[in-house]
């Protein structure tokens, strides 16, 4: 077993191996896309973006799809149409732009836990806290849906209606179903992680109209045409050159989530059977947009702790994040008035996701799973080391 190079063993990647890359369409194909709205001086919100709005609707099998900037924006857009009328219901695992969508439309926060297998709302704990909210939304973490069909259950028991942060989500499904189709509305994100990428933009598909109109209006200041502004809306319109990439980017989605799911099952069978590493559990009628590959750390069982896995990890040229540390309730943007969340706070304290995107290969793949089994193996040396 080679040495991790904390120990002095040589850099599984001498050239630093990043921990995303863009899977961003060929430029001439952006430009060619482009060119009859530049040429016609239509920059903004134009034929592209209807183009992609009605290409994406008909791939999902959904009503209404607006495009947006980004997808913070239709999450606010959307909470807004929606109209809460007490705190919305989210798990604090989750990234920020979650709640602070939420906190944008002056409208209160309530914190759940995550599931430690899954990672994803813990939907028994979630409704032990429905007194009193105004909504529920919930995060496809890291592109696997998270239970929709009880999740809707749990906001009709409730009865208050339901958003799904999606931002991980493009090109998921459950039980055959598309994400995108679930709940009163679902945002998806297109910045540059995503497996759908136009740069920057947001999409929110839902089957209610009158949800698609408050958020078209809103996505340009609230204005119906005439300047007399229905509400305080945003600028939150997507530009042609967005809607561009994005088009281009969905021409290839099917070929880019393959490969995806196929790097991601070559981790999972490369560390199934080492001591402490759990990969995230995924319902088996689901498929999965693997927009992250994230593993859970059992110091105890592992040999040594999550941040001691990112050091060695790094050490062998390999970036890694750990998402989602601290949890949402520990931000110091929501973390009044505090919450105690013991199962959130362990899982935050022990994941790590790993590099995963389209330009890697099963060697690398390999590479980067024998740093983590080798570190495994040296565990006590690494903690002599580190001490």
């Amino acid at each position: 077993m080679t040495l991790p190079a904390l120990l002095g063993g040589p850099q599984a990647f001498s050239d630093p191996l990043p921990f995303a890359r863009p899977a961003a369409p060929p430029l001439d194909k952006v430009f060619a896309r482009l060119a009859p709205s530049y040429d016609a001086g239509t920059l903004t919100t134009g034929p592209l973006v209807r183009e992609l709005e009605e290409s994406v609707a008909n791939r999902l099998g959904v009503d209404h799809v607006v495009a947006v900037a980004n997808c913070t924006s239709g999450l606010m857009l959307a909470i807004h149409a929606l109209a809460p009328k007490g705190p919305v219901l989210l798990p604090s695992f989750t990234f920020s732009a979650s709640a602070h969508a939420i906190s944008w439309n002056a409208i209160d926060t309530r914190f759940a836990e995550c599931d430690r297998a899954t990672f994803q709302l813990d939907l028994e704990d979630a409704s032990t806290r429905t007194e009193g909210i105004g909504a529920i939304m919930a995060t496809h973490v890291f592109g696997a849906p998270c239970s929709p069909l009880e999740t809707e259950r749990l906001a009709a028991r409730a009865n208050v209606p339901l958003i799904f942060d999606a931002a991980h989500g493009f090109g998921a499904t459950h039980d055959g179903r598309a994400i995108g189709t679930f709940g009163d509305v679902e945002v998806f994100s297109m910045s540059p992680t995503k497996p759908l990428v136009a740069g920057e933009g947001g999409l929110v598909a839902t089957n209610r109209a009158e949800i698609a109109e408050k958020v078209r209006l809103g996505r340009d200041y609230g204005n119906p045409g005439n300047y007399n502004t229905r509400f305080v809306g945003l600028n939150a319109r997507l530009s042609e050159l967005h809607a561009a990439v994005a088009l281009c980017s969905l021409d290839a989605i099917d070929e880019h989530l393959e490969k995806r799911r196929a790097l991601a099952s070559r981790y999972i069978t490369n560390l199934v059977d080492v001591p402490g590493i759990a990969t995230q559990a995924v319902d088996p009628f689901d498929t999965h947009t693997w927009k992250d590959f994230t593993i859970s750390v059992n110091p105890i069982e592992f040999g040594i702790n999550r941040d001691a896995l990112v050091r060695a990890l790094r050490a062998d040229g390999i970036d890694t994040r750990n998402y989602f540390d601290p949890p949402v309730h520990k931000q110091h943007s929501h973390n009044q008035p505090p919450v105690d969340l013991p199962i959130t706070d362990e899982v935050s304290s022990r994941v790590v996701s790993l590099p995963l995107y389209r330009d890697l290969n099963d060697n690398m793949i390999d590479r980067i799973s024998g740093v983590i089994v080798s570190v495994h193996e040296h565990a006590d040396q690494l903690t002599s080391s580190l001490t």
